[in-house]
């Protein structure tokens, strides 16, 4: 069976493919595929198999839009601003760290305006499998730790923004 390994060069070059378009698009295209992958994923591995698979593609991610737009040398504090910048620029959403515990390397941080599912129905249960592991990526490349990330309060489940609870995994 043959295999697919990400580099981040296979993203392309964006100004010569796209001379025209630019690299920005609407986020509904993002979530059309993103959801369409869900429904066919979900069909052959079921909901749980495929939030697993989604937030461990979301930390693949993670870990290389760390090493490939954020400086991993700076203190924790100034990477978390950094972060919080990047993800707005790049219109991602918008991050706010509302909890640090520098000692136990605890956080809580909200991101509002998110590409997956601000503005979604009520579902009754969170959507943002790949937001956990891509948050997750972020602290993991930047710690050389293993973190998690775990969605608590999602704009599916009636929110008006996601609430990410982020620690250190426990071995």
């Amino acid at each position: 069976m043959k295999k697919y390994f990400f580099r981040w060069s296979d993203l392309g070059d964006m100004e010569q493919g796209r001379p025209n378009l630019g690299c920005e698009a609407p986020v509904i295209m993002y979530r059309l595929m993103q959801f369409t992958l869900k429904d066919v994923l979900s069909r052959e591995l079921g909901l749980e198999g495929t939030g697993e698979l989604f937030a461990r593609a979301g930390e693949l991610a993670g870990r290389e839009f760390c090493q490939n737009f954020l400086n991993k040398n700076l203190q924790l504090p100034k990477f978390l601003a950094e972060l919080e910048k990047k993800l707005i620029d790049l219109k991602v959403g918008i991050l706010r760290i509302e909890h640090a515990d520098m000692e136990t390397m605890h956080f809580t941080a909200t991101i509002s305006e998110d590409l997956d599912c601000s503005g979604l129905p009520i579902l009754g249960d969170t959507v943002c499998d790949y937001d956990e592991g891509f948050i997750a990526g972020i602290f993991n490349e930047f710690s050389g730790k293993k973190f998690l990330a775990k969605e608590t309060d999602c704009w599916a489940t009636g929110d008006r923004t996601c609430r990410f609870e982020i620690k250190p995994a426990v071995d």
